[in-house]
């Protein structure tokens, strides 16, 4: 099968279109025809190498973690799929590579596909509805009189989160450009705050939960809009002893972990609030419930670009630039 594979860890190295070895079909596995597939900023990470002490992965792979395609066959013990079953999922950590014409994954990491969403909009949807998902409902425990405060509002996490932080019954900041301004309101933003002109520190005050996706200063001052007892929940780092602990990590990550995570956790401290660091992780039941709430009208996808197959290397470059609206999707088949 085709597939792009990542040779050697390089930063910003390109990706190399190769045959492949067709996908082994483990017992609890599904084997997906691929019909789309889309590039998160996770998956030039993981090829530049910055989370290579965490996913270990050895060079050559292959990359990508969203997908919406068609049962192949399913394993000897699988119960809930059957061949021709229009899915779409993340696959777990350590068996990504939906940058590919075919996988076999789990069968707990896959959901039926959501009926009025296309394959390009359904493959757009696992990897920042799970993240959304976990930070929101499962972690922070939004709720109705809540105030959030969500960073990047028009990226792929932040145009999900915004609808799903409403949906919750939450009030929703969020930080975007002035182009993108009317995007964010109509996903139900209340409070947009244009990050070029706008510090957001001194526009908003005693929120309950702030969903972090940028660097360490932001973290920071993000930190102080916070209500005594608020919670900040980081999807950028820097991990926690938590995570480490979580993952099962050796005692030298732990610690590193540990040194990396100590400013925010002893500033979060100070100011009575809390801080998570969030590494989310496949879940078919969680987009089982995702899927529901598309189909109920509840959720839209964003799509702001969608590329042929044979242009894989060009969509990851896409979303390096971080000008995309939503998300940046491939068509494989």
């Amino acid at each position: 099968m085709k597939a792009f594979i990542v040779e050697k860890y390089k930063k910003n190295g390109a990706l190399r279109r190769a045959d492949a070895a067709e996908p082994v079909v483990g017992v609890n596995d599904v084997l997906i025809e691929i019909k789309a597939t889309a590039v998160n900023l996770l998956d030039s990470k993981v090829r530049d190498g910055e989370f290579k002490l965490i996913l270990p992965y050895k060079p050559p792979f292959i990359l990508g973690h969203d997908l919406a395609g068609t049962v192949l066959a399913v394993g000897r013990d699988v119960r809930g799929f059957k061949v021709g079953d229009e899915v779409y999922a993340r696959p777990r950590d350590h068996r990504v590579g939906t940058f590919a014409e075919r996988i076999a994954t789990h069968e707990s990491d896959v959901a039926l596909k959501p009926k009025n969403l296309n394959w390009t909009e359904a493959a757009s949807i696992p990897l920042v509805g799970l993240t959304a998902w976990q930070a929101l409902v499962e972690l922070g425990r939004v709720g109705k009189g809540h105030k959030v405060f969500i960073q990047a509002g028009s990226g792929g996490v932040g145009t999900f989160a915004i609808q799903l932080a409403k949906h919750l019954g939450a009030t929703v900041a969020t930080t975007t450009s002035a182009k993108n301004a009317e995007l964010v309101k109509s996903l139900g933003a209340d409070v947009v705050i244009d990050y070029k002109t706008q510090d957001f520190e001194s526009v908003l005050s005693r929120y309950d939960l702030v969903l972090h996706s940028q660097d360490q200063k932001t973290l920071e001052k993000s930190l102080r809009v916070l209500k005594p007892g608020g919670h900040l929940i980081s999807i950028s780092g820097p991990p926690d002893p938590a995570f480490a602990k979580a993952q099962g990590l050796n005692g030298f990550l732990k610690l590193v972990f540990t040194l990396l995570s100590r400013g925010a956790r002893k500033a979060a401290r100070k100011l009575g609030v809390r801080y998570d660091f969030l590494f989310m992780r496949a879940d078919g039941r969680q987009l089982a419930e995702i899927a529901a709430l598309i189909e109920s009208g509840v959720i839209k996808p964003v799509v702001d670009k969608v590329f042929p197959f044979e242009q894989t290397g060009d969509a990851l470059a896409y979303v390096e630039t971080g000008r995309a609206r939503g998300k940046v999707v491939i068509e494989v088949q």
